[in-house]
């Protein structure tokens, strides 16, 4: 039998834990206990579900479930995902004590989320994130959404799950560049909050792509430690939080300016933390040991080829910018971030040439 870990996110009525283990969803751990009521519409998508929606069923068997299963890209993420839960929950007559559970990573988290709190006002959701990205980042801390052509997740809503549960069995069917894509916001974590486990990841690095269980495990944990923490600070995004976004207001550009689905999210938001250690004043040993774990994860560090003023245009829909001024997440050192507007002007012109086509 599997064993589990247990994380709180505390927001007092609001509060929930993270379950981290294996075996989770063949049952070690009881997830049925935690619906709002007697029934649950499961979100998949059309790769995940037949790997685990049947354990999960099994793991519901005295509730009623039904299921919808998405199409499987970030292309997909919007509003028109998010009607066909909503419709799917409607034409089953689903009242307020209906529970959604996400079953995949982040996108699928994202728009089952965001539909849970459009349906009558908003109504249970549980998370069960399936890729390493999700399992350390997009479904804790309640962020829920769906993309806009002119910019990413700029439609949504503030939801709470009732639960994440996370069980690192599921990352043994991850496709190798999923899994690189989430050690990015795993690095994230030491870069902006932890020099020590920065400096772990630094010696561990090639165990974690090799899969090794233990080093996964840590990695998972301590990447949902830092974030519950933060989270549990600042709920909805008023100061602390705004750290998580390190390297974010490039990478969600990048993302919309190549079209949604052309590059995973952790694979600009490894282009991005780069971008942003550039931006900051920060000597060049630092900056250097930033890239090289990011080389190190097999990921990209060079932004793509694109139009620098779309790029810029792009950056003033962050959701950080304030009345249209640009915010970075910028760095003192490995493990000490701050958010300001004082930047670099010609550093940021510098930066954003790189990447003319």
């Amino acid at each position: 039998m599997g064993k589990f870990r247990t994380l709180q996110v505390d927001l007092g009525s609001r509060s929930y834990p993270i379950i981290i283990g294996s075996g989770l969803l063949d049952g070690v751990f009881d997830l049925s206990s935690h619906l709002a009521g007697l029934d649950c519409l499961i979100v998949s998508n059309e790769t995940i579900a037949p790997l685990y929606l049947e354990s999960l069923k099994k793991n519901l068997s005295e509730r009623v479930v039904y299921s919808i299963n998405l199409k499987d890209s970030e292309s997909f993420k919007t509003m028109t995902s998010a009607e066909s839960i909503i419709d799917c929950l409607a034409s089953l007559r689903t009242n307020r004590d209906t529970t959604v559970i996400a079953l995949g990573g982040g996108v699928i988290g994202d728009i089952a989320g965001f539909a849970a709190a459009c349906y009558m006002r908003g109504i249970a959701f549980i998370q069960v994130p399936t890729t390493l990205l999700a399992q350390v980042d997009s479904s804790i801390g309640g962020k829920t959404g769906v993309n806009h052509s002119t910019g990413k997740n700029l439609i949504g809503a503030f939801h709470q799950p009732r639960l994440v549960l996370i069980d690192t069995d599921t990352l043994a069917t991850l496709p190798d560049r999923e899994l690189k894509a989430g050690l990015a916001e795993v690095i994230k974590y030491g870069v902006i909050s932890d020099a020590a486990f920065f400096g772990w990841l630094e010696e561990n690095i090639d165990a974690l792509l090799r899969r090794d269980a233990n080093a996964l495990a840590y990695a998972i944990y301590r990447s949902c430690q830092i974030k519950a923490a933060i989270v549990s600070e600042d709920e909805r995004e008023k100061g602390k939080r705004a750290l998580l976004n390190f390297g974010h207001t490039f990478a969600h550009a990048i993302e919309n300016c190549l079209g949604y689905g052309r590059w995973l999210h952790g694979e600009a938001v490894a282009v991005g933390m780069v971008m942003a250690a550039e931006l900051s004043d920060i000597d060049h040993i630092t900056r250097e040991r930033i890239q090289d774990l990011i080389t190190a994860a097999d990921l990209p560090i060079l932004p793509p080829a694109m139009d620098a003023k779309k790029l810029r245009a792009a950056m003033v829909m962050d959701k950080k910018a304030q009345a249209h001024q640009l915010r970075f997440v910028l760095l003192r050192s490995i493990g000490d971030a701050y958010v300001s507007t004082d930047y670099s002007e010609p550093r940021l012109n510098k930066i954003l040439k790189k990447v003319n086509a």
